[in-house]
């Protein structure tokens, strides 16, 4: 501008037209920065899903403004829905597929649940197998591992696997695998010895179960007896198996007659199993000969490629951690007999 007043003064020549044109155009570049610089800083979006948050983030400023503190706005998205894997069977005890969503009613705390999702795929499991080998499974040892092959013949490609033995104690030969073959290569070398240790195999089971990457989860326990040797009580397991979304599966193998074991644990083998895995919707079955175990076994495997996977979001949404009760409900179907439907009997909410 002191130039423009001398020239008004006289003090230089008036200026050409080109130099006019030179002159006004510095004048608007000048405004123009001064009016940028007094304009709001972007910011950068945060969304956050789960443990995968995508960053949205603006176009890199020049070096100078990199210093300038920028707003930061976090969009935290958070799906609570609860799956409930759920088994239906005829009278005859014969699955039943082809149900539509609305033959299902869910109920929290006996308050009906919207169903948000639903679902009968063959989805991929994690699998655990807890296998006893105690000494009184010696001569049941062959049709156990061949249980175990039967079972393992429905298996989804991307199922993964482990196998958890138990005698006087509970040993992960068989971490997390995708290869299935390892755990039928172990089995053929087990040999039966010592105590029954029942709820450490099934603790240390839902323990590895943990570092499982599939969704849906579950846990073939097969035994001959109840527990002489453990450390963990049932109550301690049973309050794990709550806090756990795994499915537990029992093969009592129970023989009658003369070979049937008469202790006091063994006795109490059937409802402690029974107890452990009804309430997680899986199933407890009493194989009273041995001829039976490879049968039963593949029929867990069918059954679990043929359940219903039902999602609700609860209406309750207090993260106080208190146990939620599940109740599945079956609508009567047209030309349908009465059906029986298993699942899991509740959940933990969470607390953040």
């Amino acid at each position: 501008m002191a130039v423009l007043d001398s020239f008004h003064k006289g003090k230089h020549p008036m200026p050409s037209r080109y130099m006019i044109f030179v002159l006004a155009a510095a004048a608007i570049c000048f405004l123009a920065a001064d009016q940028s610089s007094q304009a709001a800083p972007q910011t950068a979006a945060t969304i956050t899903s789960g443990d995968a948050p995508a960053s949205i983030v603006p176009r890199s400023r020049p070096a100078e403004e990199a210093a300038v503190p920028q707003a930061k706005a976090n969009i935290r998205v958070d799906t609570n829905v609860v799956l409930v894997p759920v088994t239906v069977t005829d009278p005859l005890n014969r699955f039943v597929t082809g149900l539509d969503e609305d033959a299902f009613e869910v109920y929290e705390d006996k308050i009906l649940q919207k169903i948000v999702s639903f679902g009968s795929e063959d989805s991929p499991l994690s699998i655990g197998i807890v296998f006893d080998t105690s000494a009184s499974m010696g001569n049941k040892l062959e049709r156990s591992r061949l249980s175990v092959a039967e079972f393992f013949k429905t298996a989804n490609p991307e199922d993964e696997a482990f196998l958890v033995e138990f005698n006087d104690r509970p040993q992960l030969v068989v971490p997390l695998t995708h290869n299935l073959e390892d755990i039928q290569n172990r089995l053929t070398f087990t040999q039966s010895k010592g105590k029954t240790a029942l709820l450490d195999g099934i603790y240390l089971a839902l323990s590895t179960m943990k570092k499982a990457r599939n969704p849906r989860k579950a846990l073939i326990v097969i035994s001959d007896g109840g527990d002489n040797n453990s450390r963990y009580t049932a109550t301690e397991v049973k309050n794990l198996v709550k806090e756990a979304d795994v499915q537990i599966y029992g093969i009592g193998i129970y023989e009658s007659g003369p070979n049937r074991g008469r202790t006091a644990e063994e006795l109490s083998g059937p409802e402690m199993l029974r107890d452990l895995s009804e309430p997680t919707g899986g199933r407890h079955f009493v194989v009273e000969s041995l001829t039976e175990l490879p049968d039963v076994a593949a029929k867990i495997g069918v059954e679990l490629r043929n359940q219903y996977v039902v999602g609700y979001s609860p209406t309750n949404q207090a993260r106080d951690g208190k146990y939620r009760k599940i109740q599945v409900k079956l609508v009567q179907q047209r030309g349908l007999p009465t059906l029986h439907a298993f699942w899991r009997t509740g959940y933990f909410a969470p607390t953040q």
